[in-house]
């Protein structure tokens, strides 16, 4: 990796096909970060075991979650882009790192607690200790950046608190990260519930949300069965109107303006044209990714080379920050 460039961290947990949400709010930047810092991409898997899962079914998630990254442009020779159980130092690294973290502060994070109320049958000291396998994710890479929505500010806090704590103990180990604020991106909410993020998890009625491998006629249907409201004109107040101005938030992150100048071209459209519109640039902006997806994911061999390849790009990073901690902690050599 060039070594004057800054190096931006960003994880995804393999829970699921991202949603037209992550793909606008998060995803789509992941590909422009790459030209200007070093890139550190992983398919968090490792966190998804707070959550009972398929074993089968992980795993095929984890692998379709490379080839994706890839279809979206993320470039796997510029960057480190790697599966988390594949680089050991994680897991070592989460352990001591845990030896820093204080209860209170764990039993504080607000995702905690939103997580033990829907998965109330299975509050695990996984789910508890989440924060601090997030941390050691991050300084195991020396991140600069950290890519981070409203929802993950407060697991950004506690890694630098964490790197802190260590580093006024033991000296200048850790590098302490700071918030990546995209300068791109918009917070899609559900097409059913405009008031709320579109999740998945938030939510059992599938038109609610779009998933960026959805049948391509799926998508374009779900987006004309979206809520929008009885006045019937197309102008952004995200207060007022929450569902047009969210479909103006997508359509506006897709063609690169802001949500009011794109209500300009739609005035006097009625909201079935305004609907079918935004459907044609969605499915127009989602039918590359999948076409190279499908490519990508087809060769197995390939998609093996990356994975390996990024586990001994990201292994020999993290092993040389794991070394450094493990020798400051009194391990033997």
């Amino acid at each position: 990796m060039e070594n004057e460039k800054k190096i931006i961290y960003s994880a995804m947990q393999p829970s699921g096909v991202p949603s037209l949400g992550n793909y606008l709010g998060a995803l789509r930047n992941w590909k422009n970060l790459q030209n200007e810092y070093n890139c550190v991409y992983g398919i968090a898997n490792m966190h998804a075991l707070t959550v009972r899962q398929d074993p089968a079914a992980l795993r095929k998630r984890t692998r379709d979650l490379v080839a994706l990254f890839m279809a979206l442009g993320i470039d796997h020779e510029k960057n480190i882009l790697y599966v988390q159980s594949d680089v050991s130092a994680h897991a070592e690294l989460a352990w001591i790192l845990n030896c820093f973290t204080y209860m209170g502060e764990l039993s504080r994070m607000t995702q905690f607690k939103d997580k033990s109320a829907k998965h109330a049958d299975n509050i695990n000291a996984g789910l508890f200790t989440y924060p601090v396998l997030m941390a050691g994710d991050i300084l195991l890479y020396r991140a600069d950046l950290v890519p981070v929505g409203e929802d993950q500010r407060q697991h950004l806090e506690i890694s630098r608190d964490i790197a802190e704590r260590f580093n006024n103990i033991y000296g200048d180990v850790f590098k302490v990260p700071d918030a990546y604020i995209a300068k791109v991106g918009a917070r899609i909410t559900g097409l059913q519930e405009p008031t709320k993020k579109m999740s998945k998890s938030e939510s059992d009625n599938d038109n609610n949300v779009i998933f960026i491998l959805d049948d391509l006629n799926l998508i374009a249907n779900k987006i004309k069965r979206a809520v929008t409201d009885s006045e019937a004109e197309v102008r952004y107040d995200s207060i007022n109107k929450p569902g047009v101005s969210n479909l103006l938030n997508i359509y506006s992150t897709i063609i690169g303006k802001t949500p009011e100048d794109s209500a300009v071209e739609f005035e006097g459209m009625g909201y079935g044209d305004f609907k079918k519109r935004v459907a044609e640039a969605v499915v127009e902006e989602i039918r590359p990714i999948q076409e190279k997806f499908k490519q990508i994911s087809a060769d197995k061999a390939f998609v093996d080379k990356v994975m390996k390849d990024g586990a001994e790009k990201a292994a020999y990073i993290a092993n040389k920050t794991l070394r450094k901690v493990k020798k400051k902690v009194g391990y033997p050599n």
